[in-house]
């Protein structure tokens, strides 16, 4: 996997957290760049370390599904991509509220995170990927996008939050038909 489809790859599932960020930001009466960059640690940690942790796993078992796993990778990231879209059209988005409270950053952490958990065992059964890489931009672009996030939130309102959830959908649904296609001989 180059380095162009790590970063899409990793601005795709930076898009909820920076959804959920952008609101952190609306419900502030101003966002201190501390606060931002607290929610882009939360984030950025979260979505950095799902990923690893969904390759050691899909590492496990990758030998067992090396004749589906083009499969596998194409329907989790067709998944995701769908749910986020789901999510993007529906009308309640959900109150992430002005609190930045331990309990409360956990849980939207891993929420915004379970995805990267299934990108994670998709990249494993993918081959050749640098993990540490695909890691590393993962917790990077996340951080830095989390942290605007709050700030545009703060500055500009709520009409960038279904734009970013739609448009990590498209990508992570792309980039699935991308590993399938590959796999299958259509991309060479």
């Amino acid at each position: 996997m180059g380095i162009w489809e790590l970063i899409f790859l990793a601005l795709g599932l930076s898009m909820d957290a920076f959804a959920v960020s952008v609101c952190k930001g609306l419900a502030m009466k101003k966002a201190t760049w501390k606060e931002s960059c607290l929610c882009g640690l939360w984030f950025g940690g979260f979505q950095a370390l799902m990923p690893l942790l969904g390759f050691f796993l899909g590492s496990l078992f990758a030998d067992a599904v090396r004749n589906v796993d083009h499969w596998v990778a194409f329907f989790l990231l067709g998944i995701i991509g769908i749910n986020m879209l789901k999510e993007a059209f529906q009308e309640d988005g959900g109150d992430s509220g002005s609190d930045m409270s331990v309990k409360t950053m956990f849980i939207l952490a891993v929420a915004t995170s379970i995805d990267a958990l299934a990108v994670g065992i998709s990249l494993a059964m993918a081959g050749d990927v640098d993990i540490v890489r695909a890691v590393a931009l993962i917790g990077i672009l996340t951080f830095g996008m989390s942290a605007a996030g709050v700030q545009i939130g703060n500055i500009f309102g709520s009409r960038f939050e279904k734009k970013a959830q739609i448009t990590g959908g498209v990508i992570l649904i792309v980039l699935g038909i991308k590993i399938l296609l590959e796999h299958l001989g259509v991309l060479g």
